[in-house]
């Protein structure tokens, strides 16, 4: 086995697990509050972490399933993934840590999910993803997803009475406030996709694996 088929294999073993552990934490917990199944299930898969995390997993699996997944083969929905977890780690780090102290699996699942899974991700496109194929007329492609994304969360808000991150939460901090948020939040996709463009562009040819 490659060096890379070996990052892809640890990509889907860490992302399937922590996807599949933080959904039944998250069940336990949401259908505890009052949710139904169906609610619940709805609220697990309506955050960006997961959403992405799956993306992830899925550009690890089409590397070892060459028949099928072709789609996540194509680079500029690679670089879109690499991109989305890199941000998923940061805005984590930066916004969202120290609101909460979970333990035990649900502190497992946790590093998994916006850290481990992204810096897995990252160091396999950097030695053995990047296509060189890459231009700066890219930049605009890779804001579809968090842009989609967006409208989805935002659409959703009124019907479900709640927004899936603290700082979209237009009724309790103002739309000056989350206005201000998600342009900072844009500015990191810019940046990060900009060093994603230039490392793809500038950096040695990547090594693919066999």
């Amino acid at each position: 086995m490659t060096m890379s088929r070996a990052l892809q294999v640890i990509g889907i073993l860490i992302g399937l697990a922590a996807v599949v552990a933080q959904f039944f934490l998250a069940i336990d917990r949401f259908t505890a509050e009052g949710m139904s199944m169906g609610g619940a299930a709805v609220k697990f898969f309506s955050f960006f972490t997961i959403l992405t995390n799956i993306f992830v997993v899925l550009v690890h699996a089409s590397g070892a399933m060459r028949s099928r997944l072709a789609f996540f083969r194509q680079p500029r929905v690679q670089a879109t993934a690499v991109i989305a977890i890199a941000i998923v780690g940061i805005v984590y780090h930066l916004l969202l840590a120290d609101l909460w102290n979970p333990q035990g699996l649900q502190k497992v699942t946790d590093v998994m999910l916006h850290y481990v899974a992204p810096i897995v991700m990252v160091v396999w496109w950097l030695l053995y993803g990047r296509s060189g194929a890459l231009r700066w007329a890219d930049l605009p492609v890779f804001l579809i997803y968090p842009f989609a994304y967006l409208g989805y969360a935002l659409a959703r808000a009124p019907i479900a009475g709640e927004v899936p991150y603290p700082f979209l939460d237009f009724w309790q901090n103002g739309w000056s406030s989350v206005i201000t948020m998600i342009a900072a939040i844009l500015v990191m996709f810019i940046v990060v996709a900009a060093l994603a463009i230039a490392a793809d562009r500038y950096l040695p040819t990547s090594q693919k694996a066999a």
